[in-house]
């Protein structure tokens, strides 16, 4: 007959347990698999006319990517970026914030692959592209996250230092109208990437989350369990 002590010793020993697995869950919930990369022969802060290539990650095999809708970083028009070149049949469309590129379907799981042209790159070390990407059946991945250990973490683009004589080309309109404090027409008052972060679940996916409430749940119904059966075995 097990005495309710030992009982009650068990079911503190699984709470601890609980706890454990679930802060080990957290600490190796690494990041995702797939994602968007970015690149350009040209990486150097103020270089000028610098093509830029992109490479969005296929993380599904029934549905094809539709649209990549990309938040320039701060120091870059949306006026100042032309279409490379892409998947056949795609368009460019310049937004308030960025750029959009869409088209037909790319065959499902095939990567969508294609590049801009940036007339001047702003004198930083980095530059993140916020980006969205939608697939066929309405999906929508979000590569946001700027903690490139995040989950989905936005494609960085690292810059080396500028050249002795390198030097940033005077503000275009575009680029004045940009720093206004009056919203625009094409200025929509808040972007798919913002809401997208206001919604952000701090770079854990429903997957681990689910996960985690489900150790809880079995090991604490366990704990529950060894308790009312010491009660019992003790009256």
């Amino acid at each position: 007959m097990s005495h309710p002590s030992n009982t009650r010793a068990t079911a503190r020993r699984l709470t601890i347990a609980t706890a454990a697995t679930a802060t080990a869950v957290l600490l190796t919930a690494g990041p995702a698999a797939a994602h968007v990369e970015v690149e350009s022969e040209k990486a150097q802060a103020l270089a000028e006319n610098v093509k830029v290539s992109f490479d969005a990650e296929s993380e599904s095999s029934t549905a094809g990517i539709t649209e990549i809708r990309v938040v320039l970083p701060a120091g870059i028009a949306s006026a100042d970026v032309t279409y490379g070149e892409g998947p056949k049949g795609w368009k460019f469309t310049a937004n308030g914030d960025g750029y959009t590129v869409k088209g037909p379907a790319v065959k499902a799981g095939v990567n969508a692959e294609y590049s801009v042209v940036v007339k001047q790159l702003p004198d930083a070390k980095e530059l993140a592209f916020k980006t969205l990407q939608t697939y066929s059946d309405g999906r929508t991945d979000r590569w946001i996250e700027l903690d490139e250990s995040g989950e989905q973490p936005a494609p960085v683009l690292k810059l080396k230092a500028a050249a002795a004589d390198a030097q940033s080309a005077s503000p275009t309109p575009s680029e004045t109208a940009s720093q206004s404090p009056s919203p625009t027409a094409e200025e929509p008052s808040a972007s798919p990437v913002a809401e997208a972060e206001t919604k952000d679940d701090g770079g854990l996916s429903a997957g681990v989350w689910i996960g985690i409430g489900a150790v809880v749940v079995v090991v604490a119904g366990g704990a529950f369990y060894l308790v009312r059966r010491g009660g019992a075995a003790s009256v």
